[in-house]
């Protein structure tokens, strides 16, 4: 099946899948570090603002591979766009648009109100979903699980209300 924004044949998921292991078991095997996105961004937080929060151990201890670990996210991500025939910003939503017809100001505020519910979120975890979902699952460690589950059950029923409710 091609890509939706660009008819590219993707890579097969399960090559992602098995570098998304490996990076996985080479993180907890050789630095003994968990792999997860949310406290990346503490730390890139911790740079500019002097809170005591984000001066905590946790968060500057994990500098020195968090940091390039996170520009290579962001590198990662230009190189596919650029490779799969460039990125430009769009602000149309699909059906959402044609639907409820936002406008600039609306689209930002509900990708500001996305944006803080997932951050919430997160910090109600303790936790992201790619260190709970990715990481914590594979340890089989339960809050992972029930934090794993939560974000399964607000993603399914977010997206049936959105589908049945708001644009059915």
């Amino acid at each position: 099946m091609p890509l939706l924004l660009h008819g590219l044949t993707p890579i097969h998921w399960a090559l992602a899948g098995a570098v998304i292991a490996a990076v996985t078991a080479t993180m907890l095997l050789v630095a003994n570090r968990r792999l997860g996105i949310s406290t990346g961004l503490e730390d890139i937080c911790s740079l500019v603002l002097d809170q005591p929060y984000l001066r905590r151990s946790a968060v500057t201890s994990g500098r020195p591979w968090r940091l390039p670990f996170l520009a290579g996210l962001v590198l990662g991500g230009f190189l596919s766009a650029l490779l799969g025939g460039g990125w430009s910003p769009t602000w149309v939503l699909g059906r959402l648009d044609a639907t409820v017809g936002l406008g600039h100001t609306g689209k930002m505020a509900w990708m500001f109100a996305g944006g803080l519910f997932i951050g919430v979120g997160t910090r109600m975890a303790n936790g992201c979903t790619s260190g709970h979902g990715i990481f914590g699952n594979s340890n089989l460690e339960t809050p992972s699980m029930v934090a794993s589950a939560c974000f399964m059950t607000a993603g399914i029923v977010t997206t049936q209300v959105l589908y049945r409710v708001v644009l059915g």
